[in-house]
């Protein structure tokens, strides 16, 4: 494991990994037990075993018979993949300890519940790049063998450039071939249209969750007098006096900010869970799984 998942935090995580619920299914035979009247146990196909598979589902004869592990899949279920929507725009590396950092920590927790419960997670670097809105996407992978390159995939991402949430969104949406659950990890400072975007996920058939991270300095800013602002993924400057009004007026569009994704979250059925970079993250992760909005 990297610095992302320590000891502690990985024992709060194993005990949350059966708790983690996906609303959408992608029509593939796999791991999970879809929820279908009439749902049945018939046998469909085997697929070969993959580490961190419950080994309750080997066949042990066709292992007898081959000598290779297969698991054995049913009918009544199906593939599920969580894919990670990380937002590594230069704003991310703001605060002590960096947003990042805790978006990083928050990405590969969630990683870790969908891989230790037999689901397929995939990672989705969110950064403008010429003709598409990502730095990376990584191949879907499964169960616990597929963790350790995903955390490395992870720490070595850091904050650059900008980011245009709603077209990574969008181009999330097109790009994959059947709807699972959408976490997306971001500040959500972006001036696009980014709950249309989500609107138009959540009608693709996908379960969206919405990871909020900001810094205590963003909430609580301590500014005063006349300064010079440099925005960090544009580097355009501003002169500004900062006074009692100026604050006000700040905090008054952070929280219509807040409002806008909370009352997204809630018309749409979908998860909105925020966070300050120095709260633990456990409980961060306990109100993402059974599924909050804050």
């Amino acid at each position: 494991m990297t610095d992302l998942l320590d000891a502690d935090f990985l024992r709060e995580l194993e005990a949350l990994r059966r708790r983690l619920e996906v609303r959408a299914r992608s029509g593939a035979a796999g791991e999970q037990v879809a929820r279908r009247r009439g749902g049945s146990a018939e046998f469909h196909e085997h697929r070969s075993y993959t580490a961190g598979d419950d080994l309750r589902r080997v066949d042990w004869l066709a292992f007898a018979r081959s000598g290779t592990p297969v698991v054995k899949l049913f009918r009544a279920e199906e593939d599920v993949i969580v894919r990670l929507v990380l937002d590594a725009s230069a704003s991310l590396g703001f605060g002590d300890p960096q947003k990042l950092e805790v978006a990083r920590r928050l990405t590969a927790a969630v990683a870790y519940l969908a891989l230790a419960g037999s689901q397929r997670a995939q990672l989705w670097v969110a950064r403008e790049r010429d003709a598409t809105a990502f730095e990376r996407v990584s191949a879907a992978r499964r169960g616990r063998g597929g963790l350790g390159s995903l955390l490395r995939e992870l720490a070595a991402v850091e904050p650059a450039g900008s980011t245009d949430l709603a077209r990574a969104v969008d181009q999330a949406v097109r790009r994959s071939r059947r709807p699972g659950l959408f976490v997306v990890v971001s500040d959500f400072f972006d001036s696009g249209p980014v709950t249309s975007a989500l609107g138009r996920a959540r009608a693709a058939g996908n379960d969206v969750a919405l990871l909020q991270v900001l810094a205590r300095e963003e909430v609580e800013p301590a500014l005063e007098g006349d300064l010079l602002l440099e925005d960090a993924e544009s580097a355009a400057t501003v002169d500004v006096t900062v006074d009692a009004h100026a604050i006000e007026a700040y905090v008054l569009r952070l929280t219509g900010l807040v409002e806008e994704l909370r009352a997204w979250a809630r018309r749409h059925g979908a998860t909105y869970v925020r966070t300050l970079t120095d709260e633990p993250l456990e409980g961060v992760v306990r109100r993402l799984v059974a599924r909050a909005v804050d």
